[in-house]
């Protein structure tokens, strides 16, 4: 838990969750602050298996997998190759486009390049290779385009500008290719971002959301479906937005999935009659080598 990224603090605080968890259930487990002597303290500890509660760079996108792999550790969640697709929002895109599971429109900048042929706006802006909405603008004026890609290289060399769906914001939240029921979310400022995320009150959550069976089926449908392309194994979420023609738009695969008190994971999974200790354990003897 913890680690390099600017996700930092939202990774501790899922650690911490998921650690007392498996302390009540009687499991020997000890906190790993991620660091770049990680390798040395796990071989010091005689790590048996390995709970994944890392969000972002080095944690999330395929770097902590690799070292597992090599040191022979079993670990929760995707492996190297599923982890390291699903940071990359562009190549995400690319891969759910060429399994004809809907995307918003795109474009991928590096620094330097010229930003021509935009799809219209409004626009969103966000990082490649980011999570937890850091770093993520939503532009309905031409002259707010430039602060929020300056916004958002403060995380990376190149940003993802994207047609903004209008629409219902959806997850669905998976465990081993089982789908729990789908999650409305309404934030009270308008975008689902880092306050809203992960302050209580901030945002009203539906579970399950009010669908129709036809239109349930459809979104639980492209879910399934990116996280089998992607590669995704354990516990994985797929956030969408319901557009207005009633398409499902896939908007990114989360790897590894919260695990705070306000995440949507344990929400999702709770609304399927799961608590959240069978989840964390469920997660934990999914473990193994990619």
């Amino acid at each position: 838990m913890g680690g390099l990224s600017a996700e930092r603090e939202i990774s501790i605080r899922s650690g911490r969750a998921v650690l007392s968890a498996l302390k009540e259930l009687g499991y020997n487990v000890f906190p790993l602050d991620l660091d770049r002597d990680a390798a040395s303290r796990l071989k010091r500890k005689g790590a048996e298996v390995a709970f994944i509660a890392l969000h972002g760079r080095y944690g999330e996108d395929g770097c902590i997998q690799g070292l597992l792999e090599l040191m022979g550790i079993p670990y929760t969640g995707s492996g190297v190759l599923a982890s390291a697709l699903a940071m990359d929002k562009a190549a995400t895109k690319t891969v759910l486009k060429e399994n004809d599971i809907p995307v918003p429109r795109w474009k991928v900048f590096k620094r330097g390049e010229r930003m021509n042929r935009l799809p219209a706006l409004p626009l969103v802006v966000k990082p490649t290779n980011q999570g937890s909405t850091i770093g993520v603008s939503v532009v309905k004026k031409r002259a707010d385009l430039g602060p929020a890609v300056k916004k958002a290289r403060r995380y990376g060399p190149s940003v993802i500008v994207e047609e903004y769906i209008e629409g219902r914001e959806l997850t669905v939240s998976i465990l081993d290719g089982r789908a729990f029921p789908v999650v409305e979310i309404r934030p009270k400022e308008g975008l689902y971002n880092y306050k809203c995320k992960y302050t209580k009150g901030m945002t009203d959550f539906i579970v399950p959301a009010a669908l129709g069976r036809r239109v349930e089926k459809r979104v639980l449908d492209a879910a399934l479906k990116a996280y089998s392309v992607m590669g995704c194994r354990g516990a994985a979420r797929v956030d969408m937005v319901l557009g207005r023609d009633a398409t499902p738009y896939v908007l990114e695969v989360n790897t590894v999935p919260g695990m705070t008190e306000t995440s949507l994971l344990p929400m999702a999974a709770a609304s399927a009659g799961m608590s959240y200790k069978k989840l964390v354990e469920a997660i934990l003897t999914g473990a193994r080598l990619d």
